[in-house]
């Protein structure tokens, strides 16, 4: 491709189709009936994006291009092929939090030649004034764009890093405080502030320019840790949104300082698009966008009672057999789904047995919690994957008044979203989130490996319920063997 070029016009409107392509594949994503072909429309979009980048780009060595995109492309296919499930909160994470480093990379690119114009560092540091208003190089607009791009995708780098250990068991996944951390937070956020107020505004001829660049990107790696290490591990769906629409307003800043509109309008949308959901997973568990903001969401004081967590006086235990003779006859089902249902993959055995009430009048539904999982939509994701109908996807707030008619509800690994002490404990970590009513239902069965609590750490007052059995097993397991003892019934 040496010396070929597109017409700018052309190029403009491959840019504008890539833009249409990416707002309309995000839309499809919002269904699961169509999230495939929205997912295939992006990729098609972004594909469309770099060659046209690649293409108008002059002096490129394409050795390095195409070694970085076959690089990247077999870790992905690596990633999609053998990362199961139950580690896609993780990988999520560290995708947000590759975003954040792309854009920080690439700014710092574009800072070096403009802090040094006349050559190599070195040379440049010893023989030639420094201009460090980066307003008098690139313009204001430009210079606040490009330290933008450096704040925002360093705190989203180090605060993905941070969610995927949390998430992966790698450091504590119980809020991890300390005394004046939101002091010290607040003093990283001024020195930031007032360093990048110097870098783009400040006067010329400062022979320590070249620290500046080097010390807002530190101290926004720092903040991004310090924001995310006091949220507990159960509130991760709420922090994975809001680090991708940090990835996605980095994005969009870097955009501006490359002048690229499909960057600047898909960073955007991505940006929009995870601060809405982050939003609504607030919304979910009854907590303030503000705290999450100023990384103090789900921050406790305490570690949580985990003995007293499973200190239980009531609970009755049943087999397989004694399910299958309780769904044997039944009218209505609502299965819910947990993170238990991912660990276990028995995404396919659920739909099994689904289906074969289903094929004996029984009516089948899923109750749908916003917060289910490790991540948001985790639940969602799971049941396609079996071809679980979308109909029969149902969310929390257009479910939760038909429990009170329902003959069985089944839980499935599900833990703090079906935990009355929301309701009735003021006290409670859960205090004020709104769960799926599942206690409400004529006859609630758990299965559960165990009764070790979720990720509120705290006791789950539905297992003592009269009306609720425990099924401690494997959820795909246990949900097999009950298919069986049903067809071995009706035989």
């Amino acid at each position: 491709m040496e010396g070929f070029t597109l017409p700018e016009q052309l190029a403009e409107f491959l840019y504008l189709i890539a833009i249409i392509l990416f707002a309309v594949g995000i839309k499809r994503l919002g269904k699961v009936r169509t999230s495939r072909a929205g997912n295939g429309m992006a990729a098609l979009a972004m594909f469309v994006a770099i060659l046209v980048t690649m293409i108008q780009l002059v002096g490129v060595d394409w050795k390095f291009v195409i070694g970085g995109v076959l690089a990247g492309a077999v870790v992905g296919a690596f990633a999609a092929r053998k990362v199961p499930m139950t580690d896609m909160p993780e990988m999520v994470a560290l995708f947000n939090g590759s975003g954040g480093a792309a854009s920080v990379l690439v700014v710092l690119a574009v800072l070096v030649p403009a802090l040094f114009p006349d050559g190599v560092w070195g040379a440049s540091l010893a023989m030639h004034e420094i201009p460090l208003g980066l307003e008098k190089a690139m313009g204001a607009d430009i210079a606040v764009s490009l330290l933008l791009s450096i704040i925002i995708g360093g705190v989203t780098l180090t605060g993905s890093v941070v969610a995927y250990a949390k998430l992966a068991g790698k450091i504590s996944g119980n809020a991890i405080v300390f005394p004046g951390q939101h002091a010290l937070n607040a003093l990283l956020i001024l020195g930031t502030v007032g360093l990048s107020g110097a870098m783009a505004f400040g006067i010329r001829g400062h022979e320590h320019a070249i620290w500046i660049a080097p010390a807002v990107t530190a101290l926004s790696l720092l903040l991004g840790v310090l924001l995310v290490i006091p949220i507990g591990g159960a509130d991760m769906p709420v922090v994975i949104s809001l680090l991708n629409s940090y990835s996605g307003i980095a994005a969009s800043m870097t955009g501006f300082v490359l002048q690229s509109p499909v960057l600047i309008v898909s960073g955007a949308m991505v940006g929009a698009a995870g601060l809405i959901l982050t939003n609504i997973m607030c919304k979910a568990m009854n907590r303030s966008l503000t705290s999450v903001l100023l990384g103090g969401f789900g921050a406790t004081t305490s570690a949580p009672d985990l003995k007293g967590a499973q200190d239980y006086d009531n609970v009755k235990s049943i087999g397989a057999e004694e399910l299958a003779m309780m769904l044997d006859g039944v009218g209505s089902v609502i299965i819910v789904p947990g993170y238990g249902l991912a660990v276990a993959q028995a995404q396919h055995a659920v739909r099994d047995l689904a289906d074969y009430l289903e094929a004996h009048g029984c009516g089948v539904r899923y109750a749908i919690h916003p917060v289910a999982g490790r991540m948001p939509g985790h639940m969602n994701v799971l049941l396609a994957e079996s071809n679980v109908p979308y109909e029969q996807l149902i969310e929390m707030d257009d479910i939760n008044a038909d429990f009170k008619s329902t003959d069985v509800a089944i839980v499935l690994g599900a833990n703090d979203v079906v935990n009355p002490a929301a309701l009735d404990e003021p006290d409670s970590p859960l205090a004020g989130m709104p769960i799926l009513m599942v206690h409400e239902a004529n006859n609630v069965v758990v299965v559960k490996r165990s009764l070790a609590p979720g990720y509120a750490g705290v006791k789950n007052k539905l297992f003592e319920r009269d009306n609720t059995v425990m099924l401690f097993a494997d959820a795909k397991g246990a949900l097999e063997e009950t298919l069986k003892e049903l067809k071995e019934a009706a035989a």
